[in-house]
């Protein structure tokens, strides 16, 4: 691709202004796809990126012992024990959720969290790895059930890259012919522990299955990445790469080509229409100089996260685009939906007096419930897949305060109380689909700035009875499984269900259309307006499925590069 006549564009200068193939905003699962796909055919790419660099020796403190740092993994001046942390000190960078000088806002009687991840990598340095597939039935929503719309593409036109992407990142699991969660290519799933064969054969009972989970671990050594160690602390980062992160899989190796210049720290502004009627160059604030900076690109590729990409689109505004970048629509900002969650914990008591063992394994579930009732008729549409855990977790800073606070003992009163009851609970959390409604959406909010002068997104987010019903119907399940295993579910307040962003799978911003008139991208993620303007992130999404988004993201970057680098030749963008 690299001696094609229409790539040759790539060093033109104006002056000496370069000109980049393609700029990609935004390093996560989908940036990190784009640029390590498009590297690979010879495309100079420019990545751009809010957070900081990542250097995995550094930055993640996956083997460290809780007594080799200060306050024993309590933070700086032992903030956890005052409520200053939201994640655990050892967990890999991750994110916030209040940045300061990065704000948000959300309209009054809302409430809605936004995580943002500001380092290379994004999101995938910290999240589950959960992988599943989207079924046939999830991109025919309306054609299924009669509520919100349908995708312009099938399972059929995604199931090929759905293989390349398992394929190439190692997603484990096990074939079991279920049309609610259809199989994939899989490496050898880790054995059950304990606590999931005894929730297997209590959900038994209940006419419910227990499968192998499906994660981006590794559990044979592939494309250079060792096999997964078992340590259970994946959530710390992954020295070995073992755990699929962007950042290591795709953007290093990605860097190694000599086709990709990365720039940390760059907070997009806007992007700039040419008098071609193209996207022709990105905005930039420095974050550590604070300077504004601008580059040109044949092509831009936003990959920002779904809320931060549609800010990026609705701050670019212009005389052709007053409501801001390719959103003649309006739909940029709409149909914003998080994945629905309730969780409910038990105190087995079978697991009382257990011989202590190894229960490490793969950080979380080695087993996971897929949604067992499609086609059954229910008090909601729709369904949920049930994550879960338990086992002996290592002990550290909060590991007991649960025990504590319920026995108020102390001595050796509470060491034995602790000791009978460490690894004898169980946890079930839902992950259920939300229906896309007029009352959850992203705007920018008219007078709220960042610390950079850039205008800020302002939420509005509303459940509807549809998923306070499908809540309910997760809270009875869990509390049904746990009782039948002679436990004792512990009481959770309402209806138990997470605010809006909390699960961190907000989607749908930008939805994909057939109809430019209701859609902001087509079947290929390509902006109806702006021909060479591509969105790789979760903005394009019709519906939220109870499947995680990271592996769909993965698979329609994958698809939208071969696209992108086949117009590329052609000289159509």
């Amino acid at each position: 691709m690299g001696n094609d006549s229409a790539m040759q564009t790539r060093n033109n200068v104006k002056g000496n202004e370069k000109i980049y193939d393609v700029v990609v905003i935004g390093s996560g699962a989908g940036g990190g796809t784009v640029v390590h796909s498009l590297t690979k055919q010879g495309v100079k790419v420019l990545l751009l990126e809010a957070g900081g660099p990542l250097n995995p020796a550094k930055d993640f403190k996956e083997h460290m012992m809780p007594w080799q740092v200060p306050h024993r993994g309590a933070g700086e001046d032992g903030r956890y024990y005052f409520g200053g942390m939201r994640y655990g000190y050892f967990e890999a960078p991750n994110g916030y959720w209040d940045i300061p000088g990065e704000p948000y806002t959300v309209a009054p009687g809302n409430r809605f969290s936004w995580f943002r991840s500001r380092i290379v990598g994004g999101r995938t340095n910290h999240f589950g790895r959960i992988s599943l597939r989207f079924s046939d039935y999830d991109f025919k929503p309306y054609s299924t059930d009669g509520l919100g719309d349908d995708w312009p593409i099938t399972y059929e036109d995604v199931a090929p890259w759905y293989d390349k992407a398992e394929a190439f990142i190692g997603v484990h699991g096990t074939r079991e012919g279920l049309r609610t969660a259809p199989d994939g290519v899989f490496q050898p799933p880790p054995a059950p522990r304990v606590h999931e064969v005894l929730i297997q054969k209590s959900a038994a009972k209940l006419g419910i299955p227990v499968i192998a989970a499906r994660k981006a671990m590794i559990t044979k050594a592939h494309n250079g990445r060792a096999a997964c160690h078992y340590c259970g602390h994946c959530g710390r980062g992954c020295l070995t790469a073992s755990a699929y992160t962007s950042s290591q899989v795709q953007i290093f190796p990605a860097l190694k080509t000599g086709n990709l210049e990365l720039r940390t720290h760059a907070m997009v502004r806007s992007i700039e229409m040419g008098k071609s009627g193209l996207a022709e160059s990105v905005v930039y604030i420095d974050k550590l100089t604070r300077q504004e900076r601008r580059v040109k690109a044949r092509v831009i590729v936003l990959a920002a996260s779904s809320c931060e990409s549609s800010r990026i689109l609705l701050n670019s505004k212009s005389p052709s685009f007053p409501n801001g970048l390719a959103n003649s629509s309006g739909v940029v900002g709409k149909y914003l939906t998080d994945t629905v969650g309730l969780s409910v914990r038990g105190q087995i008591p079978a697991l009382e007096g257990l011989m202590h063992y190894d229960t490490d394994g793969i950080r979380g579930m080695h087993t996971y419930i897929p949604w067992w009732l499609f086609g059954k008729k229910l008090d909601f549409p729709r369904g949920y897949h049930v994550e879960m855990g338990g086992g002996f977790a290592q002990p550290q800073v909060g590991t007991f305060t649960g025990t504590a606070n319920r026995f108020q003992s102390y001595g050796k009163a509470l060491k034995k109380q602790i000791r009978q009851d460490y690894g004898t609970y169980i946890g079930f959390t839902g992950r259920g689909e939300m229906i896309p409604n007029a009352k959850s959406y992203c705007e920018i909010d008219p007078t709220a700035t960042d610390e950079y002068g850039i205008p800020v997104l302002r939420f509005h987010f509303a459940w509807s009875d549809y998923e306070i019903k499908q809540s309910l119907h997760m809270r009875q399940t869990f509390t049904d499984i746990i009782r039948n295993l002679g436990g004792r579910p512990e009481t959770i307040t309402a209806t138990g269900i997470t605010t809006g962003g909390e699960v961190i799978h907000e989607l749908g911003t930008a939805r994909m259309g057939k109809d430019p008139r209701t859609s902001a991208v087509n079947g290929y993620n390509q902006a109806h307006d702006v021909k060479n303007l591509f969105i790789a992130d979760g903005a394009p999404f019709v519906s939220n499925p109870d499947k995680n988004p990271t592996l769909t993201i993965i698979a329609l970057g994958m698809r939208m590069s071969e696209y992108l680098a086949e117009e590329m030749r052609k000289g159509n963008v």
